[in-house]
């Protein structure tokens, strides 16, 4: 499949926060056909408690996966290094206090989602950019379970217990869509990456554009050089791998359950933000480290985000990556 340079230059200018957790990024790459890997983020990290306060993604990434029904209606360009996985993933927010048991408007909403995602990368070596789809199903509301998991967490750390989460956003469905694509810009022998990117995401759970860019800096592993640099041997176990990388971005906001409530079947929450009260234009700001050797990947990260809302504050969270591969 030829991608059409029209297409390209289309989607440049958009990419999308989407789910928290983002394991697509090209500064994510692994360096081996099949892995499997945990994603945690936590405002933990950042000695915060409030808004986006966790993301937890399990993710398997197999060439037998090409196979799955869902993964069949992706982007999966002919020509290229394809990337095929499936992940399950578990998101929680709050308002700014756990500590009351009464709605505080002009906050965020209480919400929880839980999802299950497939997703595609193809890498074009020859023009140096990288296709990239998934589909998500899965659920925002009470049955994923946000209040469960919080209180667990805050009882084993012997935090505060969270209160409030009756007026959470209520059950429905998620159905979200994405693809886009990366663009290198420059290339600096196999120390440094400067790329463009771009992706449109949408469907009941969110949808936002953006435009960013990314930089990596150090020992890039094979599997990133084979796409945006140089053409290096995919499977390269005798070194260790370590980048430092920066993504800026603008985020232009459509639709957001987790602050507005479903689309769906229940549109009746009780308390969600109206959409003259969002945000459209945020600012985010991802940075980090990943180390890789032999078959572990390893990576600590940190996201800072503009005010999502009228009356919110700019937010801070960090995470940590832990990927094996065989």
């Amino acid at each position: 499949m030829r991608i059409p340079t029209a297409f390209l230059l289309f989607l440049l200018p958009l990419t999308t926060a989407g789910q928290a957790v983002d394991n697509l990024a090209s500064f994510r790459i692994i360096n081996a056909d099949r892995y499997v890997r945990l994603n945690y983020e936590n405002d933990y990290f950042t000695a915060t408690d409030y808004y986006y306060t966790q993301g937890i993604n399990m993710e398997v990434v197999s060439p037998s996966l090409s196979k799955f029904p869902l993964t069949r209606i992706l982007l999966r360009p002919k020509m290229g290094i394809h990337t095929d996985g499936i992940s399950v993933e578990h998101n929680g927010y709050t308002p700014t206090s756990i500590e009351h048991n009464e709605i505080l408007y002009g906050d965020r909403p209480f919400a929880a989602a839980l999802m299950l995602k497939t997703f595609s990368a193809s890498g074009n070596s020859d023009r140096r950019y990288r296709i990239t789809s998934s589909f998500t199903l899965g659920m925002v509301g009470p049955g994923a379970g946000g209040y469960e998991m919080q209180k667990s967490i805050h009882q084993w750390i012997h935090g505060t217990e969270p209160l409030g989460w009756q007026h959470q956003i209520q059950n429905d469905l998620i159905v979200n869509c994405e693809a886009g694509i990366e663009k290198s810009l420059v290339t600096r022998s196999d120390q440094f990456l400067l790329n463009t990117f771009g992706s449109v995401r949408a469907g009941t759970y969110n949808t936002k554009l953006s435009t960013g860019f990314v930089a990596m800096l150090g020992r890039l592993n094979p599997a990133t050089l084979s796409v945006f640099g140089k053409n290096y041997q995919r499977l390269n176990v005798r070194k260790a791998y370590f980048h430092l990388y920066a993504q800026p971005m603008i985020n232009a906001v459509g639709y957001d359950a987790t602050l507005q409530g479903g689309l769906i079947f229940n549109r009746n929450s009780p308390y969600t933000l109206s959409a003259q009260e969002i945000e459209r234009l945020t600012f985010q700001f991802n940075y980090g480290a990943v180390l890789s050797f032999r078959s572990l990947y390893l990576e600590y990260f940190q996201t800072f985000l503009t005010q999502e809302f009228e009356m919110g504050f700019q937010h801070r969270w960090g995470g940590i990556r832990i990927g094996i591969a065989w």
